[in-house]
């Protein structure tokens, strides 16, 4: 039996049957698991920020020989070669561009104009209002609960400040942090959400291609298995507690700084990057705030920490980029199974809800 459907602003803005999203986590995200969440009835994100742009060419054709739904490419809006990511795009016919900065008003317009939709992630009320007045069509909030790069704020007061920023502009909202079931999304959609977005918990799907010995140490962790470290790449990113991380929360910054140069000059070999655009790209990822030239190499050392662990399965070298949702979770339902069960259960808890009303 099919999952009852639900309406929402973002069913109606993409084109979705289900307002649930699979955001574009770097080297998980890839061809097979969008298509499997697409063809779920989300909206599947492919995460770019870890592919070259031959890479990038390659995972939507891929991508649209498995599916014939909306899908959606995260990108870099700092990227050096940001332009051609999004002219692909657009020649493509991609439904959405998601990005983890926000796009200045020029590009949101190029896009929007050739029929892409455009949904920024951020991390405070204020910077939602500045994208909306931008042309976004929707935002993904994301609260202090998600995985990888986060902020200290938790979702449920996050979310409200979000949705109150910008009640009178109409723009959907979708709220990320902390969601892996049908009560969540429930939870959402009463706040005033337009849906949810989750990372972990497509992580932990039988879909997902990272290896499976991976997958079982996210289920093997409690709800404190995870830590917000600043000792991976100078900013507040949430991975779960291997040994790794401990012994770079507990170690020596020099011992961490000549291990990021190390791993910094092998993405720069993967990738064909210069030194100077790897320079450049770490200084666009703190936003403008003071950097020191450690936290620039920290930077560009995380996408070889992250391979590691998600994509070669060594979590003795690698890092492994967590929601605290992975303390709860115990299954790898397929992406059907798992959209099909959320949203069945939202529907059940606003029916209960509502029937409360007197």
């Amino acid at each position: 039996m099919s999952a009852p459907v639900l309406r929402t602003a973002l069913t109606e803005l993409v084109g979705i049957d289900h307002p649930v999203v699979q955001t574009g986590m770097g080297w998980v995200a890839g061809p097979r698991l969008v298509a499997a969440t697409s063809n779920a009835g989300g909206l599947g994100i492919l995460a770019s920020a870890t592919m070259t742009l031959d890479e990038l060419i390659a995972a939507v054709a891929k991508t649209k020989s498995l599916t014939d739904k909306p899908f959606g490419v995260n990108i870099r809006a700092d990227a050096g070669d940001a332009t051609e990511r999004i002219d692909l795009l657009i020649r493509e016919r991609v439904k959405v561009a998601s990005f983890a900065l926000a796009p200045k008003q020029d590009l949101i317009a190029k896009l929007k104009d050739n029929g892409v939709v455009v949904v920024p992630s951020i991390g405070a009320a204020k910077h939602a209002k500045k994208v909306a007045a931008w042309g976004a069509d929707a935002v993904i909030v994301q609260g202090g609960e998600g995985g990888g790069h986060t902020g200290p704020v938790a979702t449920t007061l996050l979310l409200p400040s979000v949705l109150d920023a910008v009640n009178d502009t109409g723009m959907p909202v979708i709220a990320a942090g902390g969601f892996f079931d049908g009560r969540g999304l429930a939870a959402a959609l009463s706040y005033g959400a337009a849906g949810v977005a989750m990372g972990t918990r497509f992580l932990l799907t039988s879909d997902s291609t990272v290896p499976d010995a991976v997958k079982q140490r996210y289920l093997a962790s409690d709800l404190g298995g995870t830590v917000v470290s600043t000792r991976v790449d100078g900013m507040p990113h949430r991975v779960l507690r291997t040994e790794l991380v401990e012994k770079l929360e507990s170690g020596s910054r020099v011992r961490g700084f000549t291990a990021a140069v190390r791993n910094a000059a092998k993405f720069k070999k993967m990738t064909g990057m210069s030194w100077v655009s790897m320079v450049k790209d770490g200084l666009a990822m703190r936003h403008g705030k003071e950097l020191t030239w450690s936290q620039v190499l920290m930077a560009a050392n995380t996408p070889m920490l992250l391979k590691a662990g998600l994509v070669e399965g060594n979590t003795n070298a690698g890092v492994l980029a967590s929601g605290q949702v992975a303390g709860i979770l115990d299954d790898l339902p397929s992406c059907q199974e798992l959209v099909d069960a959320i949203v069945t259960e939202a529907v059940q808890h606003l029916k209960s809800a509502n029937a409360a009303i007197m």
